[in-house]
């Protein structure tokens, strides 16, 4: 492959949502964490690594709270308007990609704005176990507790086997025409869609999981945040 073929390193952040299960004030990735905002850790590990060719984020059209972030200055941070749901996001954000240069064969790694704790070793770690794969994927977490199946009447249906599920995280990294392609075409056939990796599924391809850090946590509840607060309290 030559130089000019060898693919770029796109981000996308979705950070249009709401998150109405913090019962906070603002949309939770504006939230404090060690000084700073949520969505601010979430970005860092992109913007500081030397591959990254640029990074697009999907708010809300209205969102308040970004022009206040220094980070809203970047050069290198796109914006795009955000949807009603995540697919809508991430397909807006990508749209952005293609009007900035974003090639068929070039990844896209898509990130949670509320998942803060992503290591630099994680972050490599999936740029190369990926790099010649020819689907993509994400990374992910072996399901450690004994899981239950749950009828309708709020009791135990059946124990499902653990060592067949995993925890779905993010990044999750894909070829952008191949992520574009699944997103648009899911839109249309009104397909549910709750993170990259099930576009691609419905697509007919198979995703492969990169078993990453457990502590990469998304904040979705109070505790969550309290837990990082706890464990970043030397950071501030």
């Amino acid at each position: 492959m030559s130089q000019s073929d060898t693919p770029f390193f796109w981000a996308v952040i979705p950070a249009a949502g709401v998150g109405a299960r913090m019962r906070a004030d603002r949309p939770k990735q504006y939230l404090e964490l060690a000084g700073r905002s949520i969505i601010e850790h979430s970005l860092d590990c992109f913007l500081d690594h030397p591959q990254l060719k640029g990074l697009v984020i999907a708010l809300s059209v209205d969102d308040p709270y970004w022009p206040n972030l220094a980070c809203a200055a970047d050069e290198r941070i796109i914006r795009a308007d955000g949807g009603k749901e995540r697919s809508d996001s991430v397909l807006s954000a990508l749209l952005r990609l293609a009007e900035h240069g974003a090639r068929a064969h070039d990844w896209v790694l898509v990130h949670d704005a509320a998942r803060p704790n992503l290591s630099r070793f994680d972050l490599d770690l999936l740029l190369s176990e990926l790099a010649d794969d020819p689907v993509g994927g994400l990374l992910a977490v072996p399901a450690r507790d004994t899981l239950k199946r749950v009828g309708a009447d709020g009791r135990v249906a059946e124990t499902v086997d653990r060592s067949l599920i995993w925890q779905a995280y993010t990044p999750q990294m894909f070829r952008f025409g191949a992520l574009h392609r699944a997103l648009a075409d899911a839109l249309v056939a009104g397909v549910a869609i709750t993170d990259e990796a099930s576009a691609m599924e419905w697509a007919g391809a198979a995703p492969r999981l990169v078993e990453g850090r457990a502590d990469n946590l998304k904040v979705t509840r109070p505790e969550d945040l309290e837990w990082l607060r706890q464990r970043w309290s030397s950071r501030s």
